[in-house]
């Protein structure tokens, strides 16, 4: 298992689009990738599941992959929030 906390820099915080990439991502890996937001967890896979969590910008989310893959499921989600700011 491997975890990252990371700040959402996307002026609109993790919304529509930024969460809509971020979970076309997600999905692209075995691991099972969870979003931890205050005290609420979520299914990295699910867009019902990030976008329920209505993460603003400059906050800070906690992500935890775990299987075979999760390490570079977590660098690429990680470099998708990153990227985000952009969209």
């Amino acid at each position: 298992m491997v975890t990252c906390k990371i700040e959402i820099t996307n002026p609109v915080g993790l919304h529509a689009r930024p969460a809509a990439e971020f979970v076309r991502v997600a999905q692209k890996y075995r691991a099972t990738i969870t979003v931890r937001y205050e005290k609420r967890e979520v299914n990295a896979k699910s867009i019902l599941g990030v976008l329920s969590l209505g993460v603003k910008a400059h906050e800070q989310v906690i992500l935890i992959a775990e299987g075979v893959d999760e390490q570079t499921a977590l660098d690429a989600l990680t470099s998708n929030l990153r990227s985000a700011s952009t969209l």
